[in-house]
């Protein structure tokens, strides 16, 4: 009998040692501040089912033609994937519109199966290609003047070449974006949608960008795109012609690192690589 319960004692006795240790160990590391601390992430991430938390209205350009490049131009891939793929993990519904309605156009270069290679490291965009609702929600767009700005949440803009023609200077965009940002909604613009700051007035007659910090694609990220395909991709450059105006500052980031600014409701991002950044802005203030 006693040789029997050896084996069982001893073993006994090792756990109840090593759970003293456990409890020993991890009473030391509470009390040593030199010891390194525990460290948690957590973030909602929608499920299958579940009720949405909201709406959200983005727009992007209708297809254009450059006059630069005479290039077909349209809207950056990423800057709404990336935005996309934000707003629906947070739980809420995206609804897409365009300058003019109907069907709208990647930029040649965003496409990550461009035979260029300049976006095939683009796998968010490569998989919403995949889907049948996104290649339908890109076939046929209400045009921005169709939709009710009181049934959304909040505004995002798609960047891309197209807005540099069709955002600036488009009256019923501005009309747009201020009221979402006059009612306090989160109003956001990154890369070249950020053009239409650069004339948007608020109801009093003010620039919506007067005592405002914002961002927008960089004279060095131009440039560098410039050298890139030799020639002026651009007929203008946003951080030149934003610097011109008074009482508003533009701020850049390191050349294609992901950069955004929430100023108040006023949310922006530095160029394609910053949409996820400012998407999450949008989302944090949705949750507040």
């Amino acid at each position: 009998m006693t040789s029997r319960l050896g084996p069982l004692l001893a073993l006994v006795l090792l756990c109840l040692a090593v759970n003293g240790m456990a409890q020993v160990t991890t009473s030391n590391n509470q009390k040593s501040p030199n010891m390194s601390t525990v460290k948690e992430v957590q973030s909602y991430v929608h499920f299958h089912g579940a009720p949405s938390k909201g709406k959200i209205l983005m727009v992007a350009s209708s297809p254009s033609t450059s006059k630069q490049t005479g290039w077909p131009i349209g809207f950056w891939a990423a800057e709404l994937t990336h935005p996309l793929r934000v707003f629906q993990e947070a739980g809420y519904e995206v609804t897409l519109v365009s300058t003019e309605g109907g069907k709208l156009m990647m930029d040649g270069y965003s496409n990550p199966t461009d035979a260029s290679g300049y976006s095939a490291h683009d796998v968010i965009s490569l998989g919403y290609m995949q889907q049948k609702w996104f290649n339908d929600m890109l076939e046929n767009t209400k045009k921005l003047t169709e939709v009710n700005p009181a049934e959304y949440d909040a505004i995002f803009l798609v960047g891309g070449q197209g807005p540099m023609y069709t955002f600036r200077g488009n009256h019923n965009l501005e009309k747009l974006f201020t009221a979402f940002y006059e009612s306090g909604k989160p109003a956001a613009a990154v890369c070249h949608s950020t053009t239409l700051l650069l004339e948007a007035k608020k109801s009093n007659g003010e620039l919506l960008v007067q005592g405002k910090t914002w961002t927008g694609f960089a004279d060095a990220e131009e440039e560098f795109a410039d050298q890139a395909v030799g020639m002026k991709i651009q007929p203008y450059r946003i951080e030149s012609e934003a610097r011109k105006l008074a009482g508003t500052t533009f701020k850049t980031a390191a050349p294609f690192s992901s950069f955004a600014i929430a100023d108040g409701n006023l949310i922006t991002g530095q160029q394609q690589n910053s949409g996820a950044a400012a998407a999450e802005l949008v989302v944090n203030q949705l949750g507040k």
